[in-house]
This record gives structure tokens, C-alpha cells and sequence, in this order.
């Protein structure tokens, strides 16, 4: 591979990174010939992923497998321990290449129930069949243990290593140990538990362990009715025991459910112009396969009949046997001894969920891959989607606010900003001292600017814009409007950004009277508007900010023609004060500044005091 070819990759597999949600799940890289190499999990699938592009990378394994990779899939889950089962399930379908932790089965322990005369139930890294069953294995370590802790408290399994036989218990052979003085185990080794009874036990703990908690529910329920029936209260209430204890225990993964087996799960997200299918295939309790289909609209195909097709194809494509399929709608496509199920609620319903969830990102990512090659689109898009929220005539390429700015209505200002395509076009920018109004009066402020910006406008038959947007509620819009419309006979549309009581915008006004507009307050269109409304609100206040600062630092010094700024500077260091500067003689002035400006400074502060011969005349008069 040329330097140029791997440079190119390299930036391929940046933006699918870059474009990676930051939610838990499960990681696939791929080689030239699109074959699995490595299969990861992760929390945060944007950050785990993208630590393998780091330059600092500096393991060995690390950067062959990196020099490998030709493109990147993932599949997003809920939680982290279903990232981990769904990791464990694709490396035992895939096997790849560059895994090592979980290629043999043995990455996480298993629960084995062995085939003895009583059997023991205990967790495991080895797996040999001959021995017993096994049950896992458990990515979540705590979830093991709380399996095993519940069915020890409900079944109290033997914990020895004696080789127990029907013979050896019959004929005594055996003495109980400490585990059946402190009440955990119930001596079956020497009969004091039946064998009958054991079994039974250990029948409904492999239920547990494969996920049928309810069935045994169910189970005890029964027996715990019966006993009290037939008035054996101590056991019934032994019986309840078990119920309380096991019903208030939950072990179940929206990946990994026990109760599902060999099913399609099918879901649809689609736009105006595509539709995206994503499949997900159940087998042996576990997602093996994640996989999304996308196609173009080109006759205004409804969702149903591109989800009868993507199912067709994608069934076909891998192979599945299965006899149900989950779906989120009717479909009218009829295929041989196979059930359709639209579930309300339950299991079948989480898993259609996390189907879906799916579909959605994945089309996430491909519209923010199209945005990102041509920036104008997402413009465009949010210009759609405002101009479909307000009915507008147009898309609103051109947007115009105003905000005030004053204490006290002293130094009151104004300031107009534009965003042009949904960002800021900051030359467009405007500023406005306020001329006709006194006092603290941001209404008749708003009035006078709005008045003086589209008047100019229409003088110099400038474009004028598509939308206004007033920082402020019914009030600001209510001003905006009577200028625009009964002063001059404009028809612009205005809407306006309400805030709560924490002063934090939350709400788009739009109409007369205004109506509250639907929107999201996550959404990136209400970011943009916001983005909009801090704008204008940073662009008064530095405006003010500035007006209030030059005022203060105003000098006595600034009135005199002919001193300048670095004059004046030159003069307070030497002289410290104007009234020191007003006392100094002319002799003084030149040595600091020189003749010709020291005569400009004595003649101005010379015509400021008073006549006194000329006063006292008029005292006298």
C-alpha cells in the first residue's frame, strides 16, 4: 500500500469515527476483503474507538491491527454488559483474527451444574461437557454471583467434594459437615434430604439458571396454595420464603434473553427520500446478527412495501431459518410456516426497541457523513425544517433580531444581527445609539431601531429579510410588528424567543396573537435560534459596554483641539492630575510636550477662568 493509498484510509476511518455515537455497544473492523478481524465492546463506543487512531499508540498488536483495518460497523445496545454479551456472542460466530480474550469460550466463567448423584452447582472458567451443564457465560461478574447467591438461598446445593453415591448414602457411609449445622445445605449425604427432594431443587434452580424464573414462580405459587390447603403452614410458609425472595430478583438482558430463541427482528426509519432497515437476528437466547439496509425512494414507496422488500432480502442474504419475525407493523408478504409478531410489551417488544434504536443511528450517521461532505445541506435542512415549523412563504435564508441595552436608560443603546443560511453574517451587523427616547424604555427603544433599520433599508432598496426575530416575548414582537406593518406597510414575518423565570429560553412564539411553536428544546434547530438570541444579546451589551467605558474614561484633556490621545497619556504621567496639568506653567507644559502644544494647553484652560476685573465691575454696577 503507496503512502498516498493509506493516507486515504487513514481519513476514511477518521469520519466513521468521528461520526460514532457516544452509547454503549459492540465494534466490528474489517480487512480489505471486508472480513471480521476484530470484534471489541465498549461504554462509550466514540471514545473507545477512536483511542485506537491516537498517534501516541504505542503496542505493538495494536498497530498492526490498525494497519489492517479497511472499515469499522458497530451495533448499539443499552448497557454495557449487553455490549459485553453481544461482544462475546459475535467473536464465537466470527472468530477473528486479532481477538485472543474470547476466541475459545473460557473470556468470562460459567455456571456448571454437574452430573452427579447430587449435584453441585458452582461457577467455572473450564468447560467440559462430560462433567455437567453449563449455563453462561456471565459477562457481568455481579450477575453471576447473584444468580448463584439466590439459588444457595433457595436450594441450599451441596458444596463438598465427596464423591456421593446411593450406596455410600444408604449404608452411612458419610457424615455431614459445617455447611449443615449453619443451615446451608440440608444434609443430603446422609438422608436427611431426600433424593426425591434434592432433585427437585436442583430441576428448578437449571429453570433460573436459564432464565424461566417465572415458570417457576408459578411453580412455587402453586405448591405454597397447596400446602396451605391441605394445612401444612410451616411448609407453605418455607414455600413463600422462596417466592418473596426469588420474585424480587431480576437477571435478565435485553440481549440475552433465554425465553427467545431463533427469531428476525425488522425495523423501519425512513425520510423523505430513504428508508432504512435494520435487522437483527436471535439465536440461542443471544443477538448474533446486527445488520442495516438502506434504500432510495424514487416512486414514493410507502414504509410497508420497502419493509416487505428489506425483509425478503435480507433473509435471504443471511440465510435465516427463523420462524418468527418481529416486526413494528402490519406486512402483507406471506412466507411459508412463518408468524409475523407485533409485541406490545415484554422481551419481543425491547429487542424490536433496540431494532429500532438502531435504524435511527445509523441514519444519524449518514446524514451527519452527507453534512460533513457538503455543509450546505444541513443549512438547508434546518431552513426546511423552521420554515415548516412557522408555515413561512419561503425558506428564511435571511434572519434579522434586536436586543437593547441600557442602565437606567443612560447610555441606551441597540443592536441588530443577521444570520444569513442559518449562521451569522457578522458585516451585516448593526448598531444604534438611541436618539428620541429618555429614559428607561425598552419598548419605545425597540420602536425607534426597528423603524430605522427598514426605512433605511427600503430607501437604499436593500433586500430586506426573511424573518425577524425579537428577543423577547408577546410584548417585543407586538412593537416589531406595528412598525413593520401598519407604519411600513411591510410584509416580514416575526416571531419571537420567550424565556422562563430562570431567564433561559424555552419556548418559540410565532403568529398574532402568538401561539407557542412545537420544538424541541435538544433539537439543533432551537440551538441555532438560541445561538441567534446570545448573539445579539453579546453584540448590545459589548456595544454598551464600550459607550459606558469611553464615557468614564472621558478626559478634560479629550476638549482640547490639537492634543491627542498620546499626548494626553504623556502629560497625566508626568503631571499626575488635570488640575496639576491646569496649575503648570507654560515653562513646564514645553518640557513635557513642547511649545506649540504647551501654548494650545495654556490657551485652553487660560479661556476657561473667569474675568475677575470684569466681575467685580458688575458687583460694583
Amino acid at each position: 500500500m503507496t503512502r498516498e493509498e493509506n493516507e486515504k484510509r487513514l481519513a476514511y476511518l477518521k469520519s466513521i469515527v468521528a461520526r460514532l455515537p457516544e452509547k454503549p455497544g459492540s465494534y466490528q473492523y474489517y480487512d480489505e476483503n471486508h472480513t471480521i478481524i476484530y470484534v471489541g465492546k465498549a461504554k462509550n463506543l466514540k471514545s473507545r474507538v477512536s483511542s485506537y487512531f491516537h498517534t501516541e499508540v504505542d503496542r505493538f498488536k495494536t498497530k498492526v491491527l490498525v494497519s489492517k483495518i479497511h472499515d469499522i460497523s458497530y451495533t448499539v445496545v443499552n448497557t454495557e454488559e449487553d455490549a459485553l454479551l453481544l461482544e462475546n456472542s459475535l467473536i464465537k460466530k466470527y472468530n477473528p483474527r486479532y481477538n485472543v480474550l474470547l476466541k475459545d469460550g473460557k473470556t468470562y466463567p460459567s455456571i456448571c451444574v454437574t452430573n452427579e448423584f447430587f449435584p453441585r452447582i458452582f461457577k467455572t472458567r473450564t468447560i467440559n461437557k462430560k462433567w455437567g451443564t453449563y449455563y453462561g457465560p456471565y459477562s457481568h461478574i455481579g450477575s453471576m454471583y447473584a444468580v448463584l447467591d439466590i439459588i444457595k438461598e433457595l436450594y441450599h446445593p451441596r458444596t463438598c467434594h465427596q464423591p456421593l453415591t446411593k450406596e455410600g448414602v444408604e449404608s452411612g457411609k458419610y457424615k455431614v459437615c459445617l455447611d449443615y449445622h449453619i443451615k446451608k445445605c440440608m444434609g443430603p449425604c446422609t438422608g436427611k434430604q431426600s433424593y426425591e427432594d434434592y432433585q427437585k431443587n436442583i430441576a428448578q434452580a437449571r429453570e433460573i439458571l436459564k432464565g424461566n424464573t417465572r415458570q417457576v414462580l408459578r411453580d412455587l405459587k402453586e405448591e405454597m396454595l397447596r400446602l396451605s390447603e391441605e394445612l401444612r403452614f410451616e411448609e407453605a410458609e418455607e414455600v413463600k420464603r422462596k417466592y418473596l425472595a426469588l420474585d424480587g430478583f431480576v437477571s435478565k438482558s435485553e440481549v440475552v434473553s433465554h425465553t427467545i430463541n431463533n427469531v428476525d427482528v425488522f425495523s423501519i426509519t425512513s425520510d423523505e427520500k430513504m428508508a432504512f432497515i435494520n435487522y437483527i437476528h436471535v439465536a440461542s437466547g443471544s443477538i448474533n446478527q446486527s445488520f442495516t439496509i438502506e434504500y432510495k425512494k424514487k416512486l414514493n414507496e410507502s414504509d410497508e412495501e420497502l419493509l416487505e422488500l428489506g425483509i425478503v432480502e435480507l433473509r435471504e442474504r443471511f440465510k435465516s431459518d427463523a420462524k418468527e419475525i418481529i416486526v413494528p407493523r402490519e406486512v402483507n408478504v406471506e412466507l411459508e410456516n412463518i408468524t409475523f409478531t407485533i409485541p406490545q410489551r415484554g422481551d419481543k417488544r425491547t429487542l424490536l426497541e433496540l431494532s429500532e434504536m438502531n435504524g435511527k443511528q445509523y441514519k444519524f450517521d449518514r446524514l451527519k457523513q452527507a453534512e460533513k461532505l457538503n455543509p450546505e445541506q444541513k443549512q438547508v435542512r434546518l431552513m426546511k425544517e423552521l420554515q415548516e415549523k412557522l408555515r413561512l412563504p419561503k425558506m428564511p435564508y435571511q434572519i434579522e433580531c434586536f436586543d437593547n441595552s441600557n442602565i437606567s436608560g443612560t447610555d441606551a443603546v441597540a443592536a441588530c444581527v443577521v444570520f444569513k443560511k442559518m449562521k451569522p453574517s457578522k458585516r451585516d451587523y448593526k448598531r444604534y445609539n438611541i436618539k428620541t427616547v429618555v429614559g428607561p424604555d425598552d419598548y419605545a427603544s425597540m420602536k425607534e431601531v426597528v423603524h430605522r433599520r427598514y426605512s433605511r433599508l427600503m430607501e437604499e432598496e436593500q433586500p430586506l429579510p426573511d424573518l425577524i426575530v425579537a428577543d423577547g416575548g408577546k410584548g417585543q414582537m407586538e412593537v416589531i410588528r406595528e412598525v413593520i406593518q401598519d407604519e411600513l406597510n411591510l410584509d416580514i414575518p416575526i416571531a419571537g424567543l420567550a424565556k422562563d423565570d430562570r431567564h433561559r429560553t424555552n419556548e418559540l412564539l410565532y403568529g398574532f396573537p402568538p401561539m407557542t411553536i412545537a420544538l424541541k428544546t435538544d433539537s439543533e434547530l432551537f440551538h441555532v435560534l438560541t445561538q441567534l438570541q446570545d448573539e445579539v444579546h453579546r453584540f448590545a451589551i459589548t456595544f454598551h459596554r464600550d459607550k459606558r467605558s469611553k464615557r468614564a474614561l472621558h478626559s478634560e484633556l479629550d476638549d482640547i483641539v490639537g492634543i491627542g490621545p498620546k499626548t494626553r497619556d504623556l502629560l497625566l504621567q508626568k503631571l499626575k492630575s488635570v488640575k496639576r496639568i491646569k496649575e503648570a506653567d507654560i515653562q513646564t507644559l514645553t518640557e513635557i510636550v513642547g511649545a506649540s502644544k504647551a501654548e494650545l494647553i495654556a490657551n485652553h484652560f487660560r479661556s476657561e477662568q473667569p474675568d475677575v476685573s470684569r466681575e467685580e465691575t458688575n458687583q460694583i454696577d
